[in-house]
């Protein structure tokens, strides 16, 4: 009898123990469910599917601000409230390596709508102007005014400089 208290009571600390050791690789990132201008991170498999079984404190960085958030069957709610819309950078790091992604939130009556940006849209879209402008001669003011409302546009959404090179080097890391 005292064996078999020994294998559940071994079988318990096991469990508990793997389920704190779960990593978190991928992450999909919607709007809480309170609808408090929040955002919720959830724990996905490589197919978006989410995984219940994440449990604990985990360390994220928010658009350049380190904090732990604590996941309940998967979810974590991120504290900060959004006033408008914006980018944010979320990245998490493990083990297995850096997981990060680039969202834009449209903040509408109240309601947010997460956009995944891909980080090559932040290279290919001003390399086009660049090319344009260098083949169409009459294109170079142009070019140069749309490149300053573009960065202008990052950087009054919370894209600022040194989150627009990290996402950009986060996602050529995540190609090789």
């Amino acid at each position: 009898m005292r064996q078999i208290y020994l294998f559940l009571l071994f079988l318990a600390c096991s469990s508990y123990t793997f389920a704190q050791k779960a990593d978190i690789n991928n992450f999909i990132v919607k709007e809480s469910l309170l609808k408090n201008s929040k955002l919720a991170i959830i724990a996905a498999d490589t197919l978006d599917n989410p995984i219940e079984k994440i449990n604990g404190a985990y360390t994220f960085t928010v658009s350049g601000f380190t904090q732990p958030l604590n996941f309940h069957d998967g979810v974590a709610i991120l504290p900060l409230q959004l006033e408008r819309s914006a980018f944010v950078y979320i990245k998490h790091q493990n083990e297995t390596g850096t997981h990060s992604k680039l969202l834009y939130v449209y903040k509408k009556e109240g309601t947010l709508s997460p956009y995944a940006i891909n980080s090559m849209w932040l290279i290919i879209f001003p390399a086009i102007i660049v090319f344009l402008a260098f083949a169409f001669r009459k294109f170079i003011i142009a070019a140069v005014i749309i490149l300053l409302v573009y960065i202008y546009f990052n950087h009054s959404n919370g894209l600022n400089l040194s989150t627009f090179f990290e996402t950009i080097f986060d996602g050529l890391k995540s190609m090789f």
